[in-house]
C-alpha cells in the first residue's frame, strides 16, 4: 500500500529536542501533527513509527523519543500528497519551521494547535484512522 499519513503526537511538558541538523529545538507542550509519505510500504512505516525501539533517522523519530502518537490517519494512493496536505494544514495551524520537509520545499511537515482545530482540519482532509492502541 502506497500513499501519505498524519500523526497525532502529544507532548505532556514544554521540552528542548535536539532535532538532527534543525539542533536544539523548543516545542510547547501540546498537540501536534506530523505529515509523512510512505510510497513503498505505508503500513511498514507507520508501524515504524509506532515502535518505541528504532534507529534514530527521520526528524520525528527525534520528536517520538519526548511524544506519544495518539492518532494516526491515512490515505492510499500512488501520488505523493504530503505537500499538499502539508500546505493545507499550514493555513490554520502553527509551523515548526524545517521539521520532516528536508527533501522538498514545504516550510513544514510538523503543525502546532489546540486538539480540536488539528482534528477539524484532519476531517477536511477525508482521511482514514490507522487502528491502533492508545489512550488519551
Amino acid at each position: 500500500m502506497k500513499g501519505c499519513y498524519l500523526l497525532v503526537i502529544q507532548l505532556r511538558n514544554d521540552t528542548f529536542i535536539e532535532i538532527g541538523k534543525l539542533g536544539k529545538t523548543f516545542f510547547k507542550k501540546g498537540f501536534y501533527v506530523y505529515v509523512g509519505s510512505a510510497m513503498n510500504g505505508l503500513e511498514q512505516r507507520i508501524s515504524r513509527h509506532l515502535r518505541n525501539i528504532k534507529k534514530t533517522y527521520w526528524h520525528i523519530d527525534y520528536l517520538l523519543k519526548y511524544g506519544e502518537i495518539k492518532h494516526v490517519f491515512y490515505k492510499e494512493s500512488n501520488r505523493k500528497e504530503e505537500c499538499n496536505i502539508a500546505n493545507k494544514l499550514m493555513r490554520k495551524l502553527s509551523v515548526v519551521a524545517g521539521f520532516g520537509c528536508g527533501d522538498c520545499k514545504c516550510r513544514s511537515h510538523l503543525f502546532y494547535g489546540n486538539k480540536e482545530t488539528i482534528f477539524s482540519n484532519i476531517r477536511e482532509l477525508d482521511m482514514k484512522t490507522y487502528v491502533f492502541n492508545a489512550t488519551l
